[in-house]
């Protein structure tokens, strides 16, 4: 079963796969791993790829799509793709330059689904993350609105066929639905999200505003040592977790995964690892008890492995 099956509505009457594969990419790790990994992926079934900019691997997951596309395996219109908007190119005038940018990269004509990576605005330049002297973060000023009317721009011009944002809190949120002649409201919000930090106010409020919670982190993240603090506890060596995994004769992940949709979220699965791509798209082969999700509700510790420093 492919994630194709199983799709979530979009407030703009598209549908998103419920299940997507990720493509952030440490430094450490090869950028061919990349491209090696969104094949198996979508060989393994999965019709829902997850970049950005910022990740810098768009050419090599353009390269699997489209590699896919003339071997036969799909066609454009199977394979729905998120890329986001660099922090850097928040001023209305850098929107779609960075959007047609990312789809030169991808060697496509559109994406599925345009994000804004964070609510926050960079300052402008080749580099994605400028600091100061002291080492913080220099951010520019520039009107959220101002970033999402240009936004809503790039769905006319059919760039991107359906809009969104990432990393936002509820009172971000607010400001783009509050926003005077707004016309398309955001599709997704795409936060972390996993048991230990399970963003249940964030997902209420989301859903009363028929806005998607799409998650990155499911997994516990990749534990990336630039950004996550190594002495974290592990997600997946949680014993509530493995007990439940144990008694379905399934990995913790795809307990986590599971877990995910049925609270009516969009996980995204990351691996580099075949036989764990493999298994990640067997998330619709199982359901949890009401009891399981009640026990995993409970695994909630406040705890963000990727710090929001934005």
């Amino acid at each position: 079963m492919t994630s194709k099956h199983q799709c979530v509505e979009l407030n703009d009457g598209h549908v998103i796969p419920g299940l997507g594969f990720g493509t952030y990419t440490p430094q450490e790790v090869p950028k061919s791993k990349t491209l090696e990994a969104t094949k198996l992926a979508i060989d393994a079934g999965f019709r829902h790829i997850d970049t950005a900019y910022a990740y810098q691997v768009e050419e090599e997951v353009g390269q699997a799509i489209r590699g896919k596309i003339a071997d036969g395996i799909v066609k454009r219109e199977d394979v729905f793709l998120t890329s986001k908007l660099a922090g850097t190119c928040h001023r209305p005038e850098l929107v779609q330059t960075c959007l047609k940018s990312s789809l030169k990269k991808l060697g496509l004509d559109y994406v599925d689904l345009y994000l804004i990576h964070y609510p926050v605005p960079i300052k402008p330049g080749e580099d994605l993350f400028p600091k100061d002297e002291h080492g913080n973060i220099l951010f520019d000023t520039v009107d959220l609105c101002a970033t999402w009317e240009a936004m809503e721009k790039c769905k006319d011009t059919g760039l991107a066929k359906s809009i969104g944002v990432s990393n936002f809190n509820h009172r971000q949120l607010e400001i783009i639905l509050h926003k005077p002649g707004l016309k398309y409201a955001p599709v997704c919000n795409q936060v972390e999200c996993h048991p230990y930090f399970n963003q249940s106010k964030l997902l209420d409020y989301c859903k009363s505003k028929h806005i998607v919670l799409v998650a990155y982190g499911a997994l516990g993240t990749q534990r990336d040592k630039q950004w996550v603090d190594q002495n974290s506890a592990v997600l997946l060596d949680d014993p509530v977790l493995g007990a439940i995994a144990q008694k379905h004769k399934r990995s913790p992940a795809l307990v986590a995964l599971r877990y995910q949709q049925q609270r009516g979220v969009v996980p995204l699965a990351q691996s580099f690892k075949e036989e764990e791509i493999k298994e990640n798209i067997q998330v619709f082969e199982f359901q949890l008890t009401s009891e399981d999700m009640k026990a995993l509700d409970g695994l909630d510790r406040n705890l963000r492995y990727l710090p929001a420093e934005l």
